[in-house]
This record gives structure tokens, C-alpha cells and sequence, in this order.
């Protein structure tokens, strides 16, 4: 058969992409979540911190505050001014704070989403039974990978084979190995990742073992999930009716 690759649809990528980027936050909270989570600390004001607590406010029913930091305070601000509909009618408080350090310690859900390419986060900041997804994937510090409890990632060969970002510079240090790899490959010092998360979805790898457990997840971001989230966003407009058709 001939493949055409014609276009069929002109849609919003970076909706399409952040709103992965957060089902992900939401799938590891639901998943590995310790105690219920009423504080969430957000690092960054950015498209996607928007889109984490749009899908975040809906899916933690315990929510109460939500702290966030940026080193722009005007995006704090308009943040906070595009959210107040989302939020209007709940009893969610939204607070800024001067630093990170402020904004994690309090939290049991934190999510970094910013640009930084220098790592910040203590391992001292998270209390005991917190959830870390290091959306920006640069953000803690190499201890917090170490000291984590359990450290989980969603697809270990893309992780360990990018050369730039936190945990694959680990593995090329010799720091951490793969969840499937012999410990007799591990260095002094060296820590295993513990699991991909689609392996905790299927109930293949224990997720959360005690109310206690920090965790950290990392997930390298899949492109592919895009292309599937716009076909089916696709395929629903075209069963409703919606959406604008141009002409051929």
C-alpha cells in the first residue's frame, strides 16, 4: 500500500505536550502518592505549571495550597491571575514564596518545571513520604538520586543513554545502574533505579513500600505519546462534531 503522510489536522502542540507532560505528574500521584497530598509545591510559572494545576487542582481532592517559586515574580502573578477561575470556589490557597526551599519543604507533591540546567533541590528539603517528579529533569541535587528511597523513571534506556541531564550523567559515572542491571556492574556508592513506572502500572514492581518513602520519579518525556494524545484528541473532535474543517 501507498503511505500518503498527508496532514489531517492542524492542532495546539504545546497543549497537546504539556498536557502529557502533566498526566505523567498525575498518573506518579496517584500511583505513589504517601499520605494524601494537600500541599504541592510548583517551581517554575511557566506553560507547563499552568497545565500541571489545571489537571492537578481536578485530580488531589485533598489539595489545600499550592506554593510556587519563580525567579520571575511577574509570572507568579499572572500565573496566579489566569488560575483564579480554576480555582475560584475552592478552598485551594495559592502561595508565592521567596525561594524553592520555601515552597518544597512544606509539600508532599513537588513538581519543578523550570529551565535550569543547575541542580538545586537538597535532598534535606523533602519531608519524609514526599513525591518529587522532576519534570525539568536538572533540578535536584545528585543526593537526592542517592539518598532517594526509591528512584523510578519512565523508560531507563532513554534516560541512561542521554549524555546532558541528571541521571545519565550519573550512569556514566558510574553512580547509578539500570533496574535490571547485575550489582556486581555497581561501583562503591552506586545506587539501582528501582523501576519504570509502566511496570508499577502493570504490577510487575512494588510502587510505594511505607507512608515514609521519598521518591523521586523521572521521566525522560516520550514523543511519541504526543502523536497518540493528538490522534485521539482527533478522532473524539471528529465524533463530536467539533472543530474547524478547511477545505482541500
Amino acid at each position: 500500500e501507498n503511505t500518503s503522510v498527508r496532514p489531517i489536522c492542524i492542532m495546539e502542540g504545546a497543549y497537546i505536550s504539556s498536557l502529557r507532560t502533566a498526566s505523567v505528574t498525575a498518573l506518579a500521584a496517584e500511583l505513589l502518592k504517601g499520605e494524601e497530598i494537600e500541599c504541592l509545591a510548583i517551581i517554575g510559572a511557566g506553560v507547563l505549571a499552568r497545565t500541571h494545576l489545571e489537571l492537578l487542582v481536578k485530580r488531589l481532592p485533598h489539595l489545600q495550597q499550592i506554593r510556587i517559586f519563580d525567579l520571575d515574580k511577574q509570572r507568579v502573578l499572572s500565573l496566579q491571575r489566569e488560575l483564579a477561575p480554576t480555582l475560584e470556589g475552592s478552598q485551594i490557597e495559592m502561595q508565592p514564596t521567596t525561594t524553592p526551599e520555601e515552597a518544597i519543604r512544606p509539600a508532599q507533591l513537588i513538581v519543578p518545571v523550570t529551565t535550569t540546567t543547575v541542580g538545586y533541590i537538597a535532598y534535606d528539603w523533602l519531608q519524609a513520604g514526599s513525591l518529587l517528579v522532576n519534570i525539568s529533569l536538572d533540578d535536584p541535587l545528585p543526593e537526592v538520586v542517592l539518598r532517594a528511597d526509591q528512584v523510578i523513571v519512565d523508560d531507563w534506556k532513554l534516560v541512561k543513554n542521554d549524555s546532558r541531564r541528571l541521571i545519565g550523567r550519573m550512569y556514566r559515572e558510574g553512580k547509578v545502574i539500570g533496574p535490571d542491571d547485575p550489582m556486581e556492574a555497581a561501583g562503591e556508592g552506586c545506587r539501582r533505579i528501582d523501576a519504570q513506572l509502566g511496570e508499577i502500572v502493570a504490577g510487575t514492581r512494588l510502587g510505594r513500600r511505607s507512608a515514609n518513602e521519598i521518591i523521586l520519579v523521572n521521566p525522560f518525556g516520550l514523543s511519541i505519546e504526543d502523536v497518540a494524545l493528538a490522534a485521539y484528541v482527533y478522532q473524539t473532535a471528529r465524533e463530536l462534531g467539533i472543530g474547524v474543517l478547511l477545505e482541500r
